[in-house]
């Protein structure tokens, strides 16, 4: 995985999302919308997913949809992350 530090330049929304994820503790969990929201993009969960999907070096595992969803086809490998962190996980959804 690469290191945010590798990052070519960013646009404002990824250099935003990016800060947000980069402040996330392990044991922390949150939605795509509001990490939107904390960026000070809201409504721009999917930019979220987007970001996270073709920028490596950010704790992925850490969000999850509304309703909590996992990362689907990542299902496995990000239980096993939040469960390392101290996450329960049922069914493919952690309780929001």
């Amino acid at each position: 995985m690469g290191s945010p530090v590798d990052e070519p330049e960013l646009t404002t929304l990824e250099a935003a999302i990016a800060a947000v994820m980069l402040n996330l503790e392990p044991g922390d969990v949150v939605t795509y919308g509001e990490v939107a929201e904390e960026a000070g993009f809201p409504g721009r969960g999917r930019a979220v997913g987007r970001f996270l999907k073709h920028h490596d070096g950010y704790p992925w595992w850490r969000v999850v949809n509304s309703v909590g969803r996992l990362v689907p086809h990542n299902e496995r490998k990000q239980t096993e992350l939040l469960h390392s962190e101290g996450i329960d996980v049922t069914d493919g959804r952690i309780r929001m």
